[in-house]
């Protein structure tokens, strides 16, 4: 039997989960996320969140809420007589009482191996740490920073050619089928859930603006790994020629010299040991575009630096 199911997400990350819960039967009996903000071309429109879309094509109710701690919220929330909620990056704190309300619980898709990277910005944390594997888990919400029991997982390894958006797309449609997964074996009353470990916890805070510059002093694959962490939002950046570049992809190649040098005509850039070449970059008020492009207009060559 199909559960009756509330889903709250907001990103599109979220939207492959709502899809394929749909598409695999369960009755979503309603829809919460954030509210629209203003967007456009001037900033004056409304857009709705892509979950909002997605469910306003489905026919699903839509909500809203600014809080969920009141108890109008809480009465809400309830009526609808959902077996369980699926939270997919929803943005906004459950409060106990939302917890308790479906009878089943609620179940959370985070995008790391827990207790890996809690918090805010996992995807991006992996990559600029380095890390060789990440994934999605599919836990128990408690009240703790995602610290709830986990029911199933699923691994994916980190290649130095993934940026967080390839990664993040990756783990979105898996994620999308984990899910599926776990709601099926809560139907059938055979989800198992196991306890995080206490040790290796580690906290993916929300990316800085300010963390963006990039360090050439650093070793080539710190820099490429920074690089790719914050690509394509909010964008690694250095100066050239006193103008902003937003460096998107890399990888990693030969050569030395000194920190943010260019050492030859294809946008081979050194680093503190080794070098990166440049794929694809973006100027300031300009569209993304790749290096060799971007260089029919800019020639760059040695002893040009980037700083």
């Amino acid at each position: 039997m199909p559960l009756r199911l509330i889903f709250m997400g907001t990103p599109d990350f979220s939207v492959p989960t709502l899809l394929e819960l749909v598409a695999h039967g369960h009755e979503i009996a309603a829809v919460y996320t954030r509210a629209p903000k203003p967007g456009g071309r001037r900033g004056l429109q409304l857009q709705p969140t892509p979950v909002e879309e997605a469910a306003r094509k489905l026919g699903v109710p839509v909500l809203t809420p600014k809080t969920l701690k009141t108890p109008e919220a809480l009465e809400e929330f309830r009526a609808f007589d959902a077996d369980a909620a699926v939270v997919v990056a929803y943005g906004m704190i459950l409060p106990q009482a939302i917890l308790n309300a479906p009878e089943l619980g609620c179940y959370n898709l985070h995008a790391s191996l827990l207790p890996r990277w809690r918090g805010a910005a996992p995807i991006n944390r992996a990559i600029m740490a380095g890390d060789a594997e990440s994934g999605v888990m599919v836990m128990k919400m408690d009240v703790g920073l995602d610290t709830g029991d986990v029911a199933m997982a699923e691994r994916i390894a980190i290649t130095d050619s993934m940026t967080a958006q390839d990664l993040h797309d990756r783990l979105s449609r898996l994620g999308a089928d984990l899910m599926v997964r776990a709601m099926a074996a809560l139907d059938r009353g055979s989800l198992q859930l196991k306890k995080q470990s206490k040790d290796g916890v580690t906290y993916a805070a929300k990316i800085d603006k300010a963390e963006a510059r990039i360090d050439w002093t650093k070793p080539a694959r710190a820099v490429l790994r920074h690089i790719h962490g914050l690509s394509p939002f909010p964008g690694a950046w250095a100066e050239l020629e006193n103008a902003r570049v937003k460096i998107l992809r890399c990888e990693l190649a030969k050569g030395s010299g000194v920190p943010g040098e260019v050492l030859d005509d294809l946008l081979t850039v050194a680093c503190g040991d080794g070098a990166i070449r440049i794929i694809e970059l973006q100027r300031e008020g300009k569209a993304r575009m790749q290096a060799a492009e971007f260089l029919r207009g800019v020639p760059v060559k040695p002893p040009m630096r980037f700083s």
